[in-house]
């Protein structure tokens, strides 16, 4: 049976989403079908602001309708204390804990050689810029426990500590499992590992 055009993009689309293979694409793409118009519509509107609509914040770069975003511009938070983390959804997840009130400074990935990421493609130059200022007293660094986040956290403390020994730099620990990601971290889990970093 030859698979109509429409639904074949679809599910090719699908497919390009990590974690989605060709089976699960198969299983969206025809539960769509079945979708009133007018979701579907919505869903596809959705889709196309997603990037129209969202911009980086230019001081910790995270994803944001407002730049600054409401984060940095909320005059409640200790500018003093940075948090750096890997990606986006980590912000989301210590935030809904709401017992951290410092800023945070979003890599967008990690150094992983294998793949080709090296310091220069994640924003580890705007975080050392950051860093040589006198507001910031200490650098949090939540990268995931995995080699690639350990090693980047090894690479930012060696970094900030020969721009500025005075910077207190602090590494999560307690509370998450090595090779576990921030993001499918419960919120205790990440309420003592913020309680629990330790002097890097």
């Amino acid at each position: 049976m030859k698979i109509p055009k429409a639904i074949q993009n679809l599910i090719e689309s699908f497919e390009r989403l990590p974690g989605i293979g060709n089976k699960t694409a198969q299983r969206l793409t025809f539960y769509l079908l079945h979708v009133p118009q007018g979701e579907l519509d919505n869903f596809a509107s959705s889709i196309q602001k997603l990037k129209k609509e969202t911009i980086f914040c230019s001081t910790c770069f995270t994803i944001a309708e407002t730049d600054p975003c409401d984060l940095c511009s909320d005059s409640r938070r200790d500018r003093s204390l940075v948090c750096v983390v890997e990606e986006p959804l980590d912000v989301l997840a210590l935030e809904k804990n709401g017992r951290y009130k410092g800023v945070y400074h979003v890599l967008h990935g990690r150094i992983d050689p294998l793949n080709n990421i090296g310091p220069d493609e994640i924003y580890i130059k705007q975080l050392l810029n950051r860093a040589s200022g006198k507001e910031v007293k200490e650098i949090i660094l939540a990268t995931n426990p995995t080699m690639e986040g350990e090693a980047t956290a090894m690479y930012i403390a060696k970094q900030i500590k020969n721009q500025n020994a005075k910077i207190k730099i602090t590494r999560i620990g307690r509370g998450l499992p090595t090779g576990a990601d921030i993001e499918y971290a419960d919120e205790l889990t990440l309420q003592r590992a913020m309680e629990g970093r330790r002097d890097y």
